[in-house]
């Protein structure tokens, strides 16, 4: 008999992201491999959860289980793993479940909201983005303005809230909330204020402002 082959450390980038978002996946992350969620179903309905929300946790495993993405530029790098969990019922109405471990301990976790926002459950809850999509291409745009600006400036506490945005334009593909992206001439601007909300400590809201950009390194695909 042949010998299965082993499984590929190689991700395949889901349908649905933009061209940087899919050479960002394939080209930097890896997938590890992933415990099987359903053979917990039947215990997890015994405890409660509704078959609903046990088959978007499958859902989100099935398309994202066992992805690891280079460090995020904040929230202490990020999940470690992408990886879901037993859904439990959310504070703020409807059911979650967590997205992945934090590669430190930390006082807040990495969360699947009820209406699929990705986001960070401290002090309160912080959507990020709308979607787990969004936070991928943030990590994305991050890499790639890293590479490509000829400035990077960082800008903490108050004076984030003073960031002058008049002119640019929010990024649309990291379907931002508490964390959103701008696009200026020739600079791009990220705001990220998920842990001022989810702590609720303003003065840890950040922005990164990534200047001397051309039109490549405004857009990168």
């Amino acid at each position: 008999m042949t010998p299965a082959a082993p499984p590929s450390y190689v991700p395949v980038a889901p349908a649905g992201l933009t061209r940087r978002a899919r050479t960002f996946v394939e080209a930097h992350g890896i997938r590890v491999a992933r415990p099987d969620l359903g053979r917990h179903r039947d215990a997890w309905i015994e405890r409660g959860v509704p078959a609903t929300e046990i088959d978007r946790a499958m859902a989100f495993e099935d398309r994202w289980g066992g992805l690891a993405l280079p460090p995020a530029p904040f929230y202490d790098s990020g999940p470690h793993v992408l990886r879901a969990d037993v859904p439990e019922a959310s504070p703020v109405g409807g059911w979650w479940f967590p997205a992945g471990d934090g590669r430190f301990s930390m006082a807040y976790g990495f969360w699947i909201g009820p209406g699929g926002e990705f986001g960070i459950n401290g002090y309160r809850w912080a959507p990020l983005h709308a979607c787990i999509e969004g936070w991928v291409e943030s990590l994305a745009l991050a890499h790639h303005a890293r590479r490509w600006a000829g400035t990077v400036t960082r800008i903490t506490g108050e004076a984030v809230d003073s960031l002058d945005l008049e002119g640019y334009e929010p990024v649309p593909e990291v379907r931002g909330m508490t964390d959103t992206w701008w696009r200026g001439e020739d600079s791009l601007v990220a705001l990220y204020r998920g842990e001022a909300v989810g702590m609720n400590a303003p003065a840890c809201g950040e922005a990164h402002v990534y200047g001397g950009l051309d039109e490549w390194g405004l857009h990168g695909g």
